[in-house]
């Protein structure tokens, strides 16, 4: 009799052993179901940019960057470009990421000043850091963390996406000989450049990329800053330009951004979301060596092909948007405790690798 009852206990044992198995075989089954459904699930997003349609470098990066990220990704994530105005106005940009109307934006951190005052220290200060200095400040500096940080208010994930190198001072259709000529100057420059420029006795006007041709050309203003030769010559404001200025005082090194609504990265599986900041490190670096490489050829050609008159700003012109500059950024510190952070960790890496740059770069140019 017990020799029965412990045989039938095992039986009974081995019954529950058997169903929990089953179970567990079931949930484990069910589980890589899930997780090759969402392997395998096909993402389609929009990118809006801030950029005329076929724009070297600025507007060509993003096209490419999303044709890298589908074949990365194996045509899990496909990414359509649309240009300034196709779906939104360029500086319509930061609002439709932010509210979901699009996944993705490309611009200038500068041109949302009206909303993050301190944003515009993510793209460029006037006589602040160059591009080498920028992406080290952004990605070992703690940079990056702190723009983060600053837009998470907005549902944006912000990560670099290119730089333009040294900018020009820009075109102007008068000679500027002392600060006198600076004074009630009508000048497309944002960011804070513009606001230097205003203090200084100018006027600065906010426009986008795709109407500054013909702002200049009908005389609704009196001179722009754009980018460098390469992208300038693009737009052919040498047709209509008199002179061109050197140096950008104003765009030292100006970062551009790549904008992720972050519900959008949120909701990506954790490889798409490594493919997409691997493609934008890459648009990062490659938009740079583009704008390096093509600017000293297409300054060559404005000089000796289209006679384009070079002149350099005076010093006291240029000493004055210095002086100026000091108050505007140290300004933007004051609006509250994160400004303060951002423009600190800003101040304090200038300082050091001003330090080491008199040492490397500056006294090696100074002799080769």
């Amino acid at each position: 009799m017990v020799n029965k009852r412990s045989g039938f206990v095992l039986l009974i044992l081995l019954c529950l052993g058997l169903t929990a198995c089953e179970s567990a075989s079931d949930n484990t089954r069910n589980s890589r179901e899930s997780d090759n459904a969402v392997a395998q699930k096909t993402y389609n997003w929009k990118l809006v940019t801030t950029w005329p349609k076929n724009l070297p470098a600025l507007g060509t990066g993003p096209v490419r960057f999303a044709e890298r990220v589908k074949i990365m990704s194996g045509g899990r994530l496909n990414i359509k470009v649309y240009a300034a105005g196709e779906l939104v106005p360029a500086f319509g940009v930061f609002d439709a990421v932010s509210q979901g109307n699009a996944q993705m934006g490309h611009g200038a951190a500068y041109y949302w000043r009206g909303k993050i005052p301190v944003a515009a220290m993510f793209a460029t200060v006037p006589f602040g850091l160059m591009a080498q200095e920028m992406n080290a400040w952004l990605h070992f500096g703690g940079g990056l963390e702190l723009w983060r940080e600053a837009y998470a208010p907005f549902n944006l994930r912000p990560m670099t996406g290119g730089n333009s190198g040294m900018q020009m001072a820009g075109w102007f259709n008068t000679e500027i000989i002392s600060l006198a000529d600076i004074q009630g100057l009508k000048m497309r420059i944002p960011g804070l450049g513009g606001e230097v420029f205003q203090r200084a006795g100018g006027i600065a006007v906010a426009t986008p990329g795709s109407e500054v041709f013909t702002a200049l050309q009908t005389g609704v203003i009196d001179a722009t800053e754009w980018v460098g030769p390469y992208n300038d010559m693009a737009l052919g404001l040498h047709t209509i330009g008199k002179y061109y200025y050197y140096p950008g005082w104003h765009e030292p090194g100006s970062a551009l951004e790549a904008l992720v609504n972050q519900d959008a990265w949120d909701s990506l599986p954790e490889d798409l979301q490594v493919i997409l900041e691997v493609a934008n490190q890459a648009m990062n670096q490659e938009m740079l060596d583009e704008f390096t490489a093509r600017n000293a050829s297409a300054l060559r050609t404005l000089v000796e092909v289209h006679n384009v008159q070079l002149r350099k700003l005076p010093d006291d012109v240029l000493n004055e948007f210095r002086r100026i500059s000091k108050i505007v950024v140290k300004e933007i510190a004051q609006d509250d405790e994160l400004s303060q952070r951002i423009y600190q960790s800003y101040i304090d890496f200038k300082k050091e690798t001003m330090a080491y740059y008199a040492i490397t770069d500056r006294a090696f140019t100074e002799h080769r």
